[in-house]
C-alpha cells in the first residue's frame, strides 16, 4: 500500500536568541545579523521565543514579587478603590471574575484549538466562566505630545493609596517594568510570544500566540516550597507580563512585502497538507481601535 511522505515535524523546544550578542557587537556585524535572522525565522516559526539577556538582577523580581503579594493580600474594598472600568480596566486593577478568556467565544481562536491534536488542546474552553484571577496595569510609557484619539487607552497610572504599599508602588513597578523589556531571572531568560500587533503588521507571517495558566506537580511542589520557607508571606501566585503595544493613534496596516511572503508560506503550508484555517484579512485601521476590539472580546469595554 503506497502512502503519502509526511511532512516533517517541528522540535518543540522554542529557540534561544542571545540578546547579548546584539548589544555588544555593532548592528551590521555579521553575529548580529545572524541572530536577527534566527529570531525572525522563530517568530515566524513558532509565534514565541526564549530570549537570553544578562544585565538584569534577581533583586528587582524579588521586589516586585513582595510588593504585589502585599497588594493582594489586601481586603476586597481596598483593592476596589484602584479599579477603573470606566477606562475599560486599562490602568489600576481588575479583580477575579471580570476579564473573559477571549478563546471562548472567538471562532478563530476556536478554529485554531480544533485543528489541534486532542492532547495539546486547552482545558475547558467552551463556555468558559470568567477568569479566576487578578490583574494591575501600570502604564511603562510617556504621554504622547499630543492629543490623542484615544484619551482613554493613554491614562494616568493608578498608585494604591495603602500606607505600606503608597511609596514603594512607583519605584518597584518602573524598576521592574523597565528590567521586563530587558530579561527575567532566574537565568535572565525572557518568554517573547508574538501579539496582534505583529501579527497584523506581518500580513500573518508571523502568527500571535496563545497561552493557558496551568496547575501541574511542580506548581504544587513550589507552592509548598515556598509555604515552607515562608509562613509569614502571603501564599499569591505572582506572574509579570509586558504588553508591548504600538502607540495608539499609529495606521495599523500590513507591510506589503511581508504580506507577500505570508501568501507564499500559506501556500507552501498547504501544499505540505497542513490546514492554516480560513485565510484572515488584515484591514488598515489605527492601532486604538485594534486595542478597542481585543478589550471587547474579553468583556473589558462594552
Amino acid at each position: 500500500m503506497a502512502t503519502e511522505p509526511q511532512p516533517p515535524s517541528l522540535p518543540m523546544d522554542l529557540p534561544i536568541i542571545d540578546l547579548d550578542i546584539y548589544l555588544n557587537n555593532p548592528p551590521s556585524s555579521p553575529a548580529v545579523q545572524a541572530e536577527c535572522a534566527r529570531a525572525a525565522s522563530a517568530l515566524i516559526t513558532y509565534g514565541a521565543l526564549l530570549l537570553h539577556d544578562s544585565r538584569v538582577s534577581e533583586a528587582a523580581n524579588d521586589t516586585f514579587l513582595d510588593l504585589l503579594e502585599d497588594y493582594f493580600a489586601q481586603p476586597e474594598a481596598d483593592l476596589r478603590r484602584d479599579e477603573r472600568p470606566e477606562l475599560s480596566y486599562q490602568v489600576g486593577v481588575t479583580l477575579e471574575n471580570t476579564e473573559k478568556p477571549k478563546c471562548a467565544v472567538d471562532e478563530p481562536c476556536l478554529a485554531v484549538i480544533q485543528r489541534l491534536d486532542p492532547s495539546q488542546r486547552p482545558l475547558d474552553i467552551s463556555a468558559h466562566s470568567p477568569d479566576p484571577k487578578c490583574r494591575f496595569f501600570w502604564r511603562m510609557v510617556e504621554l504622547p505630545p499630543y492629543e490623542t484619539q484615544f484619551p482613554g487607552l493613554n491614562a494616568e497610572n493608578v498608585t494604591p493609596q495603602a500606607p505600606h504599599i503608597k511609596d514603594r508602588w512607583a519605584p518597584a513597578m518602573d524598576q521592574w517594568g523597565t528590567s521586563m523589556k530587558n530579561a527575567i531571572p532566574p537565568g535572565n531568560y525572557l518568554l517573547v510570544q508574538a501579539g496582534k500587533q505583529i501579527e497584523y503588521i506581518t500580513g500573518g507571517l508571523i502568527k500571535a500566540g496563545y497561552h493557558e495558566v496551568v496547575v501541574n506537580d511542580r506548581t504544587l511542589e513550589a507552592v509548598a516550597a515556598r509555604k515552607a520557607r515562608f509562613p509569614d508571606r502571603p501564599l499569591i501566585r505572582i506572574s509579570s507580563t509586558l504588553f508591548w503595544h504600538l502607540n495608539s493613534d499609529y495606521d495599523l496596516a500590513p507591510i506589503p512585502a511581508l504580506a507577500d511572503r505570508a501568501k507564499k508560506v500559506r501556500e507552501e503550508q498547504a501544499r505540505l497538507g497542513r490546514d492554516e484555517g480560513e485565510e484572515v484579512q488584515y484591514p488598515a485601521t489605527k492601532v486604538g481601535y485594534q486595542v478597542q476590539d481585543e478589550l471587547k472580546h474579553i468583556a473589558l469595554m462594552a
